[in-house]
């Protein structure tokens, strides 16, 4: 008799439906997360929520993915803010000091300047050439030079503490122009990050089935912080590693570099830039590159994981000549990141060809890609 209940506890725990599966996948994650579009006919269709061709989920997880970015743009622009006021609150105290301290030094500087322009050192110089003894002479020249040395080391120490008190003003006014820009550059994204979860918001609550477009919200904002944007840098270090890499490759590489004159063109077709990548790192077996319309493409999928990178190079003579690689969009599974998270790994990962480290006299002039092949315009520089 007492198995009896157990027996029932267990075959009402086997009726309950599965949770629905959420996936890193956008795709895959919109489909499990909605209910079936053939609803049970005791069920009226009207009542089901609906993702026609997941756009409706594609479209929310687009401006979650913005909405997560733009909140980490917000915390590093907080941080800077918070820095920068600590940083000009100290100029400003530096400056105020600096300005207090050297009005003595002023002063003392007026009057040796005044004594020279209304001639009060004049009688020092008419005492030594009227000096009739040598000794005497030596007497009065020491005495002349030590008078003339002193005024010296005022001015001089004058000039030096209020070229300080410039730099120091200077920089205090740049902290405080970079201060406002922040604080603007803070509000706006403030106000796009407000403006995108008043979106979000709303067509979460009209989206039919809130509970279950809010789970897989937030499963995919969890799985991009702490996944997504992780498996992204990594492949982004991985291909920055292997561009050091590459001058030495395009040198030992046969028909890549010619020689014309007084000039050299590089000429890398796609091809041999993949076997290259291939070669460096197993991260790109999957993956792909193309030169084409002026863009570097590369594109694959490995797992889960589906990106593709789009740029394109630019010369860059300042600090050093090379090819700089900009970054124009990410599509990570099918979802573009925005325009701060490009920024953000443009600057942390260095993705540039440098031809001078081919051979040190070389200088990138143009470049261009299409039809496969990357060309690079190489002069000399002596």
């Amino acid at each position: 008799m007492t198995a009896f209940p157990l027996i029932l506890l267990c075959c009402s725990l086997l009726l309950i439906p599965p949770a629905p599966y959420l996936s890193a996948d956008p795709e895959q994650s919109a489909t499990a997360a909605a209910p079936s579009a053939s609803p049970p006919s005791s069920m009226p269709s009207a009542s089901m929520p609906s993702f026609s061709d997941n756009e409706e989920a594609r479209k929310l997880m687009q401006q979650t993915l913005s909405a997560a970015e733009i909140e980490k743009e917000i915390e590093r622009i907080g941080a800077e803010q918070h820095a920068l006021e600590l940083s000009t609150a100290a100029l400003s105290s530096q400056a105020a000091k600096k300005k207090a301290d050297i009005t003595e030094k002023e002063k003392r500087a007026g009057a040796v300047v005044r004594a020279y322009y209304t001639g009060d050192r004049d009688p020092l110089l008419t005492a030594l050439l009227s000096a009739k003894t040598l000794s005497k002479w030596f007497i009065l020249l020491d005495y002349y030079e030590m008078i003339m040395g002193h005024d010296k080391e005022i001015l001089a120490e004058y000039e030096k503490e209020y070229k300080d008190l410039r730099t120091t003003l200077e920089a205090a006014e740049r902290s405080s122009q970079e201060l406002a820009e922040l604080r603007s550059a803070l509000e706006e994204q403030k106000l796009r990050v407000e403006a995108l979860h008043k979106d979000i918001n709303g067509a979460i609550q009209s989206s039919g089935n809130p509970e279950s477009m809010a789970a897989l919200l937030e499963e995919f904002t969890a799985y991009w912080q702490n996944i997504g944007i992780h498996e992204v840098k990594t492949y982004f270090k991985a291909l920055s590693a292997a561009m050091n890499d590459l001058p030495q490759f395009v040198e030992n590489r046969e028909g890549v570099l010619t020689r014309r004159g007084m000039t050299y063109e590089l000429n890398l077709k796609e091809a041999d830039l993949n076997e290259f990548l291939h070669s460096k790192n197993k991260l790109f077996d999957n993956f792909a590159f193309t030169f084409e319309n002026g863009s570097v493409i590369a594109s694959g999928k490995s797992g889960d994981l589906s990106l593709r990178l789009q740029g394109h190079y630019t010369i860059q003579d300042e600090p050093m000549n090379g090819l700089m690689f900009h970054v124009d969009s990410i599509i990570f599974n099918g979802l573009e990141l925005p325009d701060m998270t490009r920024k953000s790994l443009e600057e942390e990962f260095d993705l540039g060809f440098y031809p001078s480290k081919i051979v040190s006299f070389l200088r990138a002039s143009e470049v261009d890609s299409k039809d496969g092949v990357l060309h690079v315009k190489l002069t000399l520089s002596f």
